[in-house]
């Protein structure tokens, strides 16, 4: 069955888990340029990406606005119900939906959805109750790897790699 919605948590997942706080307060992040381009391609095939996060940023409204992700649930304590909610609304089935998380309070998504993934650096918890774990960190090109993974089993990130392949052309060195 095709997957055709990810949820992803933020810290940890898009994000290594570190903050970096300035003189202000403010947290800052950094996010992975690869996973961004793997987020934009699994939508342009007709997926759904959500992001539910525990905490509240700018950074992260302004992070999914750039990749056109149009569900973004922040501050949620009940990833779960969150997931349900936002899954009800686009009529898709859990049987249908990959979630990726690190920590415990992704274990609600990944234990509800048709195809959980932890990133490397995960909790003991979340890897045991993960299908596939991915080689790379979070905010290392986890996500990227996932979404790789996830298109490459119904056959499509070819479809990927031959858009950049058509753009390169036939004028190959050694032609």
């Amino acid at each position: 069955m095709p997957i055709r919605c990810l949820c992803l948590d933020v810290d940890g997942v898009l994000t290594s888990g570190r903050l970096w706080v300035d003189d202000a307060g403010r947290p800052l992040r950094a996010f992975h340029v690869q996973d961004g381009l793997a987020i934009r391609w699994f939508q342009r095939l007709g997926g759904e990406c959500v992001i539910i996060t525990g905490k509240e940023s700018n950074g992260v409204a302004a992070r999914a606005r750039e990749l056109d992700i149009r569900h973004v649930r922040q501050g949620v304590e009940d990833k779960r119900a969150v997931m349900d909610e936002v899954l009800e609304s686009l009529k898709i089935p859990r049987e249908q939906v990959a979630a990726i998380g690190d920590d415990l309070p992704d274990l609600p998504m990944l234990r509800n959805c048709g195809f959980p993934i932890a990133v490397a650096n995960a909790s003991a918890p979340v890897r045991a109750a993960a299908r596939y774990v991915t080689r790379k960190r979070g905010g290392g090109g986890a996500v990227r790897e996932a979404i790789e993974l996830l298109l490459s089993r119904e056959g499509r990130w070819n479809e990927v790699i031959a858009h950049y392949e058509r753009q390169a052309g036939s004028g190959g060195m050694g032609e």
